[in-house]
């Protein structure tokens, strides 16, 4: 077998583990830190930005379905930007990408910890945050398709979760708590609050990573990716109006009696209709922790492959671009990822970290559909199986949305931006020192 033989990933997934997984890498956005928005910008101002991220997300999604299908590498945004952009934009875009689905983990790894704690608070949250990581770490490395089968699993019975959530607090929605303070801190609020909005669809590109391991990728891609962005824009707006409905937004932000803001929206809405003893509340905090997994487990499967990519064509370690010898895993990248998952972690800002994991997607976002852009005129004759509609003002509405995002938050978070420049310069330093042309 030969070198390059042996680097490539095998091929099992089909258009029901793509929907699967892109839903999967979401859905924890739907169950916890998206409330944390309201206390920001109030009704009004998440629900415009959220407006504005969805139409983001959905002209982004199907895009990128084009890169996707046209250049299925587990690289996703790095591969494509390499091509049509040029090796040093394509590292930045595929460290980009590296940020946001190694900095989002630690951020659930920390609630799921939060969560089973409340069941076994003897267990310190960091102890159960640890076991997480390396747990779902081993799963991945043990191979694609049992990850796949398991994310495809849990993803369901979230989704079935938020479901039940809205059926039983929809019948107490009242337009009046909606209308309630919508905007507490004017418009500014809106800004202030997208990455909030963000978090609802974080990492739903990671579909694309999985290309290279997909059966048919320029068929099933674009029916996975479509089908689960058009499912998440729907459990969005759901969870959304079911919580706020109850009492207004601020009993979903602050438990009663503090004024200390919650990570667990759902459970304090029921807990304002039905008590904290009544069957569905207990139902909706106990199978919550399948959302949590559910994205844990996802983006670090996607995490991997990125990671994997960038090994793989010299633009980090070489040791990251080999698979296991036994699963056809990328193994190495799983591992390494996983160490500077933990680092993040022990720093326990997670809100902090989420907001970093925001400037690795919009960056993304923002090149990518550059690449787009770029890869239509430069290569015209290129092989698209599937061609984004209403080309060119799909991706340019995509474009100019992720860049406001950008520079909103930004403004908001300066310290934050500056740890995220910091990082890509230093990355891009060692790169620079590092990287050579391979035949």
């Amino acid at each position: 077998m030969s070198s390059n033989e042996s680097n490539q990933l095998k091929k099992t997934l089909g258009p029901l583990m793509l929907w699967g997984l892109g839903v999967g890498y979401v859905i924890s956005g739907m169950y916890f830190g998206w409330n944390l928005g309201l206390e920001k910008g109030g009704t009004l101002g998440l629900a415009v930005a959220t407006l504005f991220i969805i139409v983001m997300y959905l002209t982004f999604t199907f895009s990128y379905t084009e890169l996707a299908c046209s250049i299925p590498k587990a690289g996703g945004a790095f591969a494509y930007a390499h091509r049509a952009l040029g090796k040093d934009w394509g590292f930045l875009g595929g460290m980009a990408q590296n940020i946001e689905f190694i900095f989002a983990p630690p951020a659930i790894a920390f609630a799921i910890g939060a969560y089973m704690n409340l069941f076994f608070p003897d267990i310190p949250i960091i102890a159960i945050a640890l076991a997480a990581y390396l747990l779902f770490t081993c799963i991945n490395i043990f191979g694609v398709r049992l990850a796949a089968s398991f994310e495809l699993i849990i993803t369901i019975v979230a989704v079935c979760e938020l479901l039940i959530f809205a059926g039983a607090a929809l019948p107490s929605f009242e337009w009046s708590n909606v209308q309630h303070n919508p905007l507490p801190n004017g418009w500014g609020g809106a800004f202030a609050a997208i990455p909030f909005a963000i978090w609802f669809f974080l990492a739903i590109e990671g579909v694309a990573n999985v290309a290279e391991e997909t059966i048919n990728p320029q068929r099933n891609v674009l029916i996975g990716f479509g089908s689960a962005i058009l499912t998440l824009v729907v459990l969005c707006i759901l969870t959304f109006s079911a919580s706020v409905g109850v009492e207004g937004w601020e009993a979903v932000v602050y438990p009663e009696g503090s004024n200390v803001a919650s990570d667990s929206p759902l459970p304090l809405a029921l807990s304002r209709i039905y008590g904290e003893n009544h069957f569905l509340y207990h139902l909706v905090t106990s199978v919550g922790l399948f959302g949590l997994v559910a994205s844990f487990h996802g983006i670090i499967l996607a995490a991997g492959r990125s990671t994997f990519e960038f090994g793989r064509e010299r633009f980090a370690p070489k040791i990251l671009g080999n698979v296991h010898s036994k699963y056809k895993t990328p193994a190495n990248a799983l591992i390494a990822n996983m160490v500077v998952g933990i680092i993040a972690l022990f720093t326990g800002k997670t809100g902090e970290i989420i907001t970093i994991a925001c400037f690795g997607a919009l960056s993304l976002y923002i090149i990518s559909m550059i690449s787009l852009l770029v890869l239509r005129k430069k290569e015209p004759e290129m092989d698209r199986p599937f061609k984004v509609p209403m080309y060119p003002l799909t991706p340019i509405v995509a474009l100019v949305i992720a860049s406001v995002a950008f520079v909103a938050i930004t403004i908001y978070n300066p310290t934050l931006a500056l740890i995220y420049f910091g990082i890509l310069v230093v990355t891009y330093g060692y790169f620079k020192l590092t990287f050579k042309e391979t035949e």
